[in-house]
């Protein structure tokens, strides 16, 4: 007779489920990133909005705007060529909590411009929220 799953596989197929830890790290990346006075209602009102945005179906609650993600390009890109390396926009990802640990990328040899930086933060962004 064999058993059934275990409690730990059992808490890390609800985890994934869920997407939790992707939630954690995307809220902790938010607190990073604006550093508020009262971080527990910062992350409740965060919470909030993305209630309120699933169950009206406005848009989600984006921690960085567009002068947010101009200003990280610009600190990345700083010999001001207007791209940034593979390996740049990939970190970029990974800091802002974007990039899973197992996923890959595939490098296509080109720059990153901040039309694809922008562009591939927000659709990121969207993803992860609509996911909850």
């Amino acid at each position: 007779m064999q058993a059934g799953p275990s409690r730990e596989q059992e808490a890390k197929n609800y985890l994934e489920k869920h997407r939790i830890m992707e939630l954690l790290n995307y809220l902790t990346s938010s607190l990073l990133f604006f550093r508020p006075e009262k971080p527990r209602e910062y992350l409740i009102s965060i919470l909030e909005r993305l209630r309120i945005a699933k169950i009206t179906g406005v848009g989600f609650p984006f921690f960085m705007d567009n002068s947010n993600i101009v200003s990280m390009f610009e600190m990345l890109d700083t010999s001001n060529k207007g791209s940034i390396s593979f390996v740049q926009y990939k970190e970029a990802l990974k800091t802002l909590g974007l990039l899973t640990a197992d996923e890959v990328l595939k490098d296509d040899g080109h720059a990153i411009t901040l039309d694809k930086f922008r562009h591939e933060v927000n659709k990121r962004t969207e993803e992860i929220w609509t996911a909850f």
